[in-house]
């Protein structure tokens, strides 16, 4: 199993900061003036422009001068709100020990950035939180980038060899460059270094594919002339070497994970208490008048990174023998006349809310599928695994772009799998919202495909 990298270190420094800056404006602050709204505002503020101007992305590769950068403009934004409030809630107040509050938050999180700027650098040197390293491809500047790897012991990178086209007798050379892709797979690789002089356009995207399939981190060694694509970010190495950042997707920034999971969290407790709550007990009996069995209907899905997980629906058919093997279809005979009504309006769904609770799954992403389905779709459509890098959802882009409900043709999961990769690549907080719109308003319109 691949290992995850200190995915919790940027929530942590920024929980930290914040009962810092809690604490010192309750020991400092004026009684009067020292109240749950304030507290709030300045926490949220804090977190909203540390956001915006990427206060807590400093990578094992940033410079000190970047942190003063980052400190700099922090505090700037951070003052200027700061005194917004009392200028919005408390005009024409005089507010006691507003220096003594500014000065020892800037110089107590300042004081602790540097702190763990220098201890996760003195980490890495002993030997941990290390990133295992592989080079494709040799010419000067990729020299360069391995020189840097076993000299500069506190980026924390552990170098495990190179491939080439050449055969070198030399223990780092680890084989050709068609060896990769079984050294990897037989390996614990976690970021690949690629020599743009040296690998052919068609070799670099065989090896992003590779890459982006392994859920592992691309970097490009560029040309010195090269020009670069806007899907490709410079970073800097020891001050003077280059390499490009194939950018990650919105999902592998731990910021965005906590977002979607807050939301989720949020979202599927208002929907058990203002709707599940009441609506439940009716359901039951409306259903158990039709037909004989459960309410719940259960059915193994496959979800995050193809991890089989228990879904739940609302019964819509009669007890039947293939329920776990065919998807519904157009008049079929198994949907009964109150399951016909709950597949329309999408209601059938609504018990998912509790897989969303429980973390299997989202409420916006790509719909969860059989797994003896997904076996016959993996063969068909040449990215449908890049879906299982993300929760499944109750609803998704394509549900609501209009491809829902029975699979009659090729181009149905195509065009499917073609949108839930377009989400994975452009996801964003309104981008949910845009949808969740979307689905009740169709809920209300109805849809020719909810059968």
């Amino acid at each position: 199993m691949k290992k995850r990298f200190s995915y919790l270190i940027r929530p942590l420094k920024a929980l930290v900061d914040l009962i810092i800056i809690n604490t010192i404006v309750y020991f400092v602050y004026d009684k009067e003036y020292l109240n749950f709204s304030f507290l709030s505002y300045i926490s949220i503020y804090w977190l909203l422009i540390s956001r915006v101007l990427g206060f807590y992305k400093v990578y094992r590769f940033t410079k000190v001068l970047r942190i003063f950068t980052l400190l700099g403009k922090q505090f700037t934004l951070f003052i200027l709100g700061y005194f917004a409030y009392f200028g919005v809630f408390r005009e024409g107040d005089v507010i006691n020990n507003q220096f003594l509050i500014l000065v020892s938050i800037i110089l107590i999180i300042s004081l602790l950035k540097f702190i763990w700027y220098f201890l996760l650098k003195r980490y890495r040197y002993l030997g941990n939180n290390l990133r295992t390293t592989i080079v494709i491809g040799i010419d000067d500047s990729s020299k360069n980038i391995i020189k840097l790897f076993k000299s500069k012991s506190n980026l924390g990178y552990k170098y495990l060899g190179f491939f080439s086209k050449k055969v070198y007798k030399n223990k780092e050379y680890l084989g050709s460059i068609e060896s990769v892709f079984e050294y990897v797979n037989q390996n614990m690789v976690d970021q690949i270094y690629c020599s743009l002089t040296i690998l052919s356009q068609e070799e670099i995207k065989k090896i992003n594919k590779f890459a982006i399939d392994k859920n592992i981190e691309l970097k490009l060694i560029p040309n010195a002339s090269e020009l670069y694509s806007k899907n490709q970010s410079v970073e800097y190495y020891d001050d003077t070497l280059m390499v490009l950042n194939v950018n990650k997707l919105p999902f592998e920034f731990a910021e965005n994970f906590y977002t979607k999971r807050v939301f989720d969290i949020l979202f599927s407790f208002f929907v058990f208490l203002f709707v599940l709550s009441w609506l439940m007990p009716i359901l039951w009996l409306l259903v158990k008048l039709e037909s004989k069995g459960p309410l719940i209907f259960k059915q193994k899905r496959e979800g995050i990174n193809g991890k089989e997980f228990m879904c739940y629906k609302f019964r819509s058919m009669k007890i039947n023998k293939f329920a776990d093997k065919v998807h519904a279809t157009k008049n079929d005979t198994r949907v009964t006349k109150m399951g016909a009504f709950l597949r329309r309006t999408s209601m059938d769904e609504l018990p998912q809310f509790f897989n969303v609770f429980m973390g299997d799954m989202s409420v916006v992403g790509p719909r969860p599928h059989l797994e003896i389905l997904s076996l016959e779709y993996q063969k068909d459509v040449d990215d449908y695994l890049k879906r299982h890098i993300v929760k499944p959802g109750i609803t998704g882009l394509a549900q609501v772009s209009g491809y829902r409900g029975e699979i009659r043709k090729a181009s149905d999961i195509k065009n499917r799998v073609r949108l839930d990769i377009f989400y994975i690549e452009n996801w964003s907080f309104f981008l949910d919202i845009k949808i969740i719109i979307k689905t009740i308003l169709n809920v209300f319109n109805g849809e020719e495909n909810a059968y």
